[in-house]
């Protein structure tokens, strides 16, 4: 921890960290992580072990991904939750939402204590209200049960790089808008049920005809 204050401080007194950025890493620093890991703890809806894999990339911030989540993602889980496996990809769109990339973070941490969903259920269900400093409130209105391992984790900001790892996986395939869906790694260019729906359809039809 010593050597990353030190760090932080050289860069700053180089100009090479804005004082800004460089009070925000230098109290980051200052938090204990003991017992809290890095890599993200959360897991996929529907089955696990499902060969046809739905990839959605989605922004907390962002309406869209808040319709999607009720009108596309929640029926799909219902109709193929059997099957198919289906994993949540962080793509916060930093540039236009102010707290996207703060409530992906807090929903990593939610996840710590097994409360992804949960936490994704609830910051879409009130995303209006959404800002840094009720985030959490919301943890624990989602279930989150060990408040201190919580905050913790967030000032830390020890889960960023696991959303950020989501982020340039995204950019990688391509995606520059959410939501954003793939299924068995190729793109669905409409993010409607339909759509979707068809493409695992002839997913889980070329699986079976590979048996």
């Amino acid at each position: 921890m010593l050597f990353a204050l030190q760090t932080v401080m050289l860069l700053w007194m180089h100009k090479l960290l804005p004082p800004s950025l460089a009070l925000t890493v230098f109290l980051a620093a200052c938090v204990d992580t003991t017992g809290i890991s890095a890599e993200s703890s959360k897991i996929p809806r529907g089955n696990a072990n499902g060969s046809v894999v739905v990839q959605e990339f989605a922004d907390l911030q962002c309406p869209a991904c808040k319709a999607a989540h009720t009108l596309l993602a929640k029926p799909l889980v219902e109709k193929y939750g059997k099957t198919v496996r289906f994993e949540f990809k962080h793509f916060p769109l930093r540039s236009i939402h102010r707290y996207a990339l703060d409530a992906a973070e807090a929903a990593e941490c939610s996840a710590d204590q097994g409360k992804f969903w949960e936490f994704v259920d609830l910051a879409y269900e009130k995303q209006p209200e959404l800002k840094r400093d009720i985030l959490a409130d919301w943890a624990t209105e989602a279930g989150v049960t060990n408040a201190d391992t919580f905050d913790r984790c967030f000032r830390s900001h020890i889960k960023r790089d696991t959303v950020l790892e989501d982020y340039e996986a995204g950019r990688a395939l391509g995606v520059n808008s959410t939501p954003t869906f793939f299924v068995n790694g190729k793109r669905v260019e409409e993010s409607t049920l339909e759509a979707i729906s068809k493409a695992i359809d002839e997913a889980s039809t070329g699986m079976m005809q590979k048996l």
